[in-house]
């Protein structure tokens, strides 16, 4: 009974060890330490090659490394351990461990979009989802802000310098603004959509995130899932097109599909 009880804690453990490091490469991915793994990989297969090959010096230059590897760690993933440690405080480990998902706050992008839209102030949100954004938001001005309505109207201002580029949003907060997005290269796109229209279905495209847009020209909200585009929304319609979206991968599939056969049908009879 002692053994089965061993072996049973002995699985647990590989387990919550596996968990723990598929939770550190989530992390990292998608960053500028993700490159260094790599980098740090490769050192370590270098060492055991150098040992294979009999290569003394080499692997002696190395064993001399590994001595202050620990403090090497500690500097390279400095941004990074303190990103998970806030993440450990904010309790989104634990929820990634039972996976529940903090509630969306919508009410805040709601009003601003409206606001923007009614002030015809050009505006585009990326919220994220399962895929992360780390690489976008390495392209603006890192901000980690409570999400609020004032902050997004704010944002872009058009006098402000952060107006101009895509906001994105990560659970509650404002991860970063003035963030660069990939242009779609759909050669069948309306030719009224303009750059952040086609920001926003670029940035979908690639990753399954949800963007709202506002355009600055007509004052119309828009917004955009796995690429396609529903526009023309007001405040209650955009609300029920959000928390559609958010649901989950299966339906967000179903409507692509949908929307990709009425597309196709609008494109046989042109």
């Amino acid at each position: 009974m002692a053994d089965f009880q061993l072996q049973i804690w002995d699985f647990i453990d590989v387990l919550v060890i596996t968990f723990i490091l598929y939770q550190i490469l989530l992390l990292i991915k998608g960053t500028r330490g993700w490159q260094m793994t790599l980098g740090i990989t490769s050192v370590f297969f270098f060492y055991y090659l150098s040992l294979f090959l009999e290569l003394r010096t080499i692997g002696w230059l190395l064993e001399r490394f590994f001595t202050y590897f620990i403090f090497a760690l500690i500097v390279i993933f400095q941004s990074e351990i303190r990103r998970g440690l806030a993440q450990l405080g904010r309790g989104r480990f634990f929820l990634r461990l039972t996976g529940k998902k903090p509630q969306e706050q919508f009410d805040e992008i709601i009003l601003a979009a409206t606001t923007l839209s009614s002030q015809r102030i050009g505006a585009l949100i990326v919220i994220e989802r399962e895929i992360g954004l780390k690489n976008y938001i390495e392209s603006g001005i890192k901000l980690d802000a409570f999400l609020t309505y004032d902050l997004l109207v704010t944002i872009f201002n058009p006098k402000t310098p952060l107006h101009d580029g895509a906001v994105i949003v990560q659970g509650n907060r404002i991860s970063a603004a003035a963030c660069f997005l990939p242009l779609t290269l759909d050669p069948y796109l309306s030719k009224e959509l303009g750059t952040r229209h086609r920001a926003a279905i670029g940035i979908t495209e690639e990753t399954d995130s949800v963007a709202v847009v506002v355009s600055e020209e007509t004052g119309k909200t828009s917004v955009v899932f796995g690429g396609e585009i529903i526009r023309n929304l007001d405040g209650p319609r955009l609300l029920k097109v959000l928390q559609k979206t958010m649901e989950g991968q299966a339906q967000t599939r179903k409507f692509k599909t949908q929307r990709r056969k009425e597309r196709e049908q609008r494109e046989q009879a042109v």
